[in-house]
């Protein structure tokens, strides 16, 4: 079993490609590197990776795209790069699936900074495939279906999730009736090195009270706490599937 450090560098861009795979692999990871998403996907038939660097800006599928491609056959965390700055662009991303993001220019230190703060965040949380332990979260009538990343409605319609709002609901129904902050909520979902002016947290919540059906002027479920954050205000139950 291939059990080294792999990083996987989508980014057309040679130069780059050249300076990240040489800075990781002086720091204990093997780069593989691809110019785009077809050297991508290659990529990742041959080797087991740990990690994706992904560009957004790339010739034919963008990053989004193969964000949001990958995401729909695997967990594997993905850190995005992009040349522009606009918040819709890392909101974007997040939706898609993306763990992190950082725009370029950037120092190669700052992405092994995070490449390790994701790493720590993905393996602490990351869920055994024993399918024997893996569990439906039960919540208002809804519940989260851990094995396939998605809702089920009271009603047994199935409603999908980003990798962003499956993220930010599981950590609610991890710490259900607790406030939680949004620079806690930033820290749980991109690390220590979040932005602390970060406003997608915002976002996402509205996105989630969407998909639970909230009534966006009185949301029952996840509630707003002035000058606190949020909360999940209801009785969360755990079931083993099968």
């Amino acid at each position: 079993m291939d059990t080294t450090n792999k990083i996987l560098i989508v980014d057309d861009d040679r130069e780059i490609r050249s300076l990240l795979a040489e800075y990781l692999d002086h720091n204990g990871y093997t780069a593989i590197m691809a110019a785009d998403g077809n050297a991508m996907w290659a990529a990742l038939q041959e080797h087991q990776f740990e990690l994706v660097v992904l560009d957004l800006n790339l010739p034919g599928d963008d990053g989004l795209t193969l964000c949001r491609n990958l995401r729909s056959k695997s967990n594997m965390p993905v850190i995005m790069l992009t040349a522009r700055s606009e918040p819709l662009d890392r909101i974007l991303g997040l939706e898609m699936g993306a763990d992190d993001y950082l725009p370029k220019p950037f120092e190669p230190r700052e992405l092994l900074a995070r490449i390790r703060s994701v790493l720590r965040r993905t393996q602490s949380n990351q869920i055994t495939l024993n399918a024997d332990h893996l569990q439906k979260l039960k919540f208002a009538g809804w519940t989260l279906d851990m094995t396939a990343r998605h809702l089920v409605a009271p009603d047994g319609m199935i409603v999908s999730l980003s990798g962003a709002e499956y993220r930010m609901l599981n950590i609610f129904l991890e710490h259900p009736n607790r406030i939680l902050n949004r620079d806690q909520l930033l820290n749980m979902t991109h690390g220590r090195d979040a932005d602390p002016f970060d406003r997608s947290i915002d976002i996402q919540i509205s996105r989630l009270r969407q998909k639970l059906r909230e009534d966006a002027r009185s949301p029952q479920i996840i509630k707003t706490v002035r000058n606190g954050g949020y909360v999940l205000a209801v009785t969360v139950t755990a079931e083993k599937n099968g």
